[in-house]
């Protein structure tokens, strides 16, 4: 199986690539993630994300940095669980076409590996993009190696963010 794995950062990538490696899943990822903020952010994980991707071999897809048209989506409804759910579509959805457009099997994502997120959601979410799109969703509950892959990231000296991205999270954790 070929699968495009939607890929919010480089400690997240860890332990579902290794995880769906063991199965002979052909990993790609794909980078797009127009939530993160501020720009600096943006590029400081991304750029973690292609060191971390030459290093374990995999293929990145670097996609369009869509931010003002994420911003547009969820002016109207930044509070949660609204906004992480229109953020979830959006960047699925973005996976899920271009997986299709480049013949891939399928499509996941490693938000799948946060306990902070709503796996019941992103599964739904996942399955409605596949159904829409006409590809696979593959979901599989890979938080049970979030520790791990936190872990390995602090020996690999990988950059380890504390919010998810987007400005709402940033701001919500500056007020913890």
């Amino acid at each position: 199986m070929r699968l495009l794995l939607h890929t919010c950062c480089a400690p997240c990538l860890i332990f579902p690539l290794g995880e769906l490696r063991k199965k002979g899943v052909k990993v790609e990822s794909f980078f797009y993630n127009p939530n993160i903020y501020p720009y600096d952010e943006h590029e400081r994980r991304l750029n973690t994300l292609k060191d971390f991707s030459k290093q374990a071999g995999v293929d990145l897809v670097v996609h369009k940095n869509d931010c003002a048209n994420y911003l547009n989506l969820i002016a109207k409804d930044s509070e949660k669980p609204l906004r992480c759910k229109i953020c979830w579509k959006m960047r699925l959805k973005e996976a899920a076409c271009f997986a299709r457009e480049n013949n891939f099997d399928a499509f996941s994502t490693t938000l799948l590996v946060s306990p902070y997120q709503d796996q019941g959601l992103l599964k739904v979410i996942g399955e409605e993009t596949a159904d829409e799109i006409d590809i696979e969703f593959l979901f599989q509950d890979f938080r049970p190696g979030f520790k791990y892959a936190q872990e390995e990231a602090k020996k690999l000296n990988l950059y380890r963010q504390k919010y998810c991205g987007c400005i709402y999270s940033g701001a919500e954790r500056k007020k913890r």
